[in-house]
């Protein structure tokens, strides 16, 4: 006769089991390992309107200020940073000089964000010699600031990669070279991980994108950098996945560092308000070209005259 063993569950079990539909993680979130990061506030969900004038518009400036934009007033962030932040900055910036450069514009992006904001940051790694990782340094540096951290996308662009050839010591143990063909998507909020939608705006996004778009590896091609005119462009796939995902019908998203206008294109595609930052001049001109020929080639109305579609409007 078969005796059947009876299982004995441990306090990390209701957590870590297979069946996680209504689990009970209180005990993990309360233990030692979470003690000095940032938790969770018990805050009034605040949105304030931004001037209709400021909406959907690129302004030639460093986004370290961004008076245009009133605090909590953006829902979502989407940017990738410049590893070489122009000819307005010493562009020959030291490691600390650099992080304190995107430190003051995520301070300023902290303050911009309605409670429950949420930040996405589009980051590659750099060097060999040694390796700089410039995800590890930002995700340090916006815990620091108070962003709750919700977690990280690797974006795999193995498919449309460059052929590198910089395998170090090929085929041979002495030195051989990591060929990075990812990138990192960080993903944070401002103060709380919900976000009140008090006027009940439109979700957009559909239940096959979001079982793609939940997954931490997304993978799709990289945009050639001289089709856009840009040295470092991420497709407007990647902003449009995030918009999509965490934000509703006619809300508003920044990108601090536009660059030729990605985020700007995925917005008006999704049915969002844009505001972008981009220091250089020929940049804007090539995100507000680019803008104009999508409006035209997808036949795109005027989307917003207003703000009807936020609070107060």
């Amino acid at each position: 006769m078969k005796i059947k063993q009876k299982k004995i569950g441990t306090k990390t079990s209701p957590f870590g089991s297979p069946g996680r539909i209504g689990h009970d993680s209180t005990p993990f979130y309360a233990g030692k390992l979470y003690e000095g990061l940032p938790t969770e506030e018990k805050v009034k969900f605040l949105e304030n309107l931004i001037e209709p004038q400021y909406l959907d518009k690129i302004f030639c400036k460093s986004s370290e200020k961004m008076a245009e934009l009133p605090d909590d007033s953006v829902h979502l962030m989407v940017t990738s940073p410049p590893y070489n932040v122009g000819k307005e900055y010493d562009a020959d910036f030291t490691l600390e000089e650099y992080l304190g450069f995107l430190r003051r514009a995520w301070k300023e992006v902290y303050r911009v964000m309605v409670p429950g904001g949420r930040v996405c940051i589009n980051i590659a790694n750099l060097g060999r010699k040694p390796y700089i990782p410039l995800h590890a340094f930002i995700i340090k540096d916006m815990l620091d600031l108070g962003f709750l951290m919700r977690g990280e996308i690797i974006w795999n662009k193995a498919a449309s990669a460059s052929p590198s050839t910089a395998w170090g010591s090929w085929l041979s143990a002495a030195n051989p070279t990591l060929r990075d063909v990812h990138e990192y998507i960080l993903v944070f909020s401002k103060g709380t991980f919900s976000r009140k939608n008090l006027v009940k705006r439109e979700n957009t996004i559909s239940k096959e994108e979001f079982l793609e778009y939940t997954k931490s590896v997304w993978t799709f091609a990289a945009e050639r950098a001289r089709q856009v005119g840009h040295p470092a462009p991420f497709p407007v796939e990647l902003p449009y996945r995030l918009i999509q995902l965490y934000t509703f019908a006619g809300e508003v998203v920044l990108d601090p560092f536009m660059g030729s206008g990605q985020t700007a294109i995925a917005a008006l595609k999704a049915g969002r308000h844009y505001v972008g930052y981009e220091i250089e001049a020929s940049y804007v001109k090539i995100a507000e070209k680019r803008i104009n020929e999508f409006l035209k080639d997808y036949n795109h109305p005027k989307l917003f005259d207003n703000q009807d579609s936020l609070v107060g409007g």
